[in-house]
């Protein structure tokens, strides 16, 4: 049974969920697949089986481009995977036709295709670009069609669908600085515009989904200050946003400031919009903000989180869900799918990269 509580008191449940014995389980997890190579801060979506070939029922979980376990620039692909359900089988496929390996993709199953939003590309020393490319993937052919360039290339952005046309994506990083835009990719025209700027600290590595109209932006990576030599320090953004498109104009967003959700802010969480629940709910991510390789920039390891809890968008609270015991970061994504939530590769409680197909199951979905 999922517990309800005020903003102001849910730091305290997270250490009450986090201490008390439970009668039983909240959640329950389960490794299903695993990639042939493992892979983080990669883009994920599941195309449900019908949707590639009729009658087929199942699923099929992607993974586009990311962070092998080297864990070094050397280590940044532009590998693509695509895992089976209920075959519990994994293959590679054909990645996405650029020159060099991304970090920190988005990718959105919308209509018949997924669509894959840019990335980050990072040479031996050290130099990162924003990469403009956006790509429509076909599940049934596994080909990709070059779309519109996005204006402004960002990574490490929230993207999300509404009204089965749109493809918006929330802040994030452009080369050498966040940024506050939002971009809006019209998927009918191929076309892009801008929406209402996010009104909070611009941030990279941030969660965020939509029901609907309505979304949710947490937590991730703002710039906090300068050192004494004039370098930017960054960490983390104890910030939430709601946010409502306007019916009468995509274009229009209007912004409100949520209370924090109570935690220590969360970076790299992986999120998704459920409008059956009407909620956004979160999974994971971690403590310190890092770069890629899980070390963070105050030279310090992150942990990794084992929490779920959600935004109700009907009450306006904060819900704890619950605890998976297994702690998971780096993420770009939790896809929903069967009554199931899953993640697809990330890294673990160690900073391990992995390749896990993981199914995580609530009591009482």
């Amino acid at each position: 049974m999922n517990i309800v509580i005020k903003p102001a008191t849910f730091a305290f449940a997270l250490f009450l969920t986090a201490c008390a014995p439970e009668p039983a389980p909240l959640v329950t997890v389960e490794t299903v697949a695993t990639l042939p190579t493992p892979h983080s801060n990669n883009a994920v979506a599941v195309v449900p089986g019908d949707s590639i070939a009729p009658g087929e029922g199942g699923a099929v979980f992607y993974s586009f481009n990311g962070l092998e376990p080297g864990k070094t620039y050397e280590d940044v692909t532009s590998r693509a995977f695509a895992c089976a359900i209920p075959a519990a089988t994994c293959k590679e496929i054909a990645g996405p036709p650029v020159a060099e390996g991304r970090l920190a993709s988005t990718a959105v199953f919308l209509h018949d295709r997924i669509f894959l939003f840019g990335g980050y590309s990072v040479t031996e020393d050290g130099t990162e670009v924003s990469t403009p490319e956006v790509f429509a993937f076909n599940p049934a052919t596994e080909d990709y069609q070059r779309r519109a360039d996005m204006p402004a290339p960002v990574d490490d952005a929230v993207a999300f669908s509404y009204a089965s046309r749109y493809i918006y994506l929330v802040s994030g990083w452009h080369d050498d600085g966040n940024v506050s835009l939002v971009q809006v990719f019209d998927t009918w025209e191929d076309k892009w515009f801008r929406a209402t700027d996010y009104p909070g600290a611009p941030v990279f590595g941030h969660s965020g989904g939509a029901a609907g109209g309505k979304f949710v932006i947490a937590d991730g990576v703002a710039v906090i200050g300068k050192d004494e030599n004039g370098r930017r320090q960054f960490g983390g953004a104890d910030e939430a946003w709601l946010g409502e498109i306007d019916e009468s104009d995509p274009a229009v967003i209007h912004w409100k400031k949520l209370p924090s959700h109570g935690a220590a802010p969360l970076y790299r969480m992986a999120a998704i919009g459920e409008a059956e629940k009407n909620r956004i709910l979160f999974y994971g991510g971690g403590d310190n903000p890092y770069n890629y390789d899980g070390i963070g920039y105050d030279g310090a390891p992150s942990k990794a989180s084992d929490l779920l809890f959600a935004f109700d968008l009907e009450s306006e609270t904060w819900i704890s869900v619950g605890r998976s015991g297994r702690g998971s970061m780096d993420h770009r994504g939790l896809m929903r799918w069967n009554g199931a939530y899953w993640t697809l590769g990330g890294m673990n409680e160690n900073r391990e990269v992995t390749g896990d197909l993981v199914r995580i199951r609530l009591s009482g979905d």
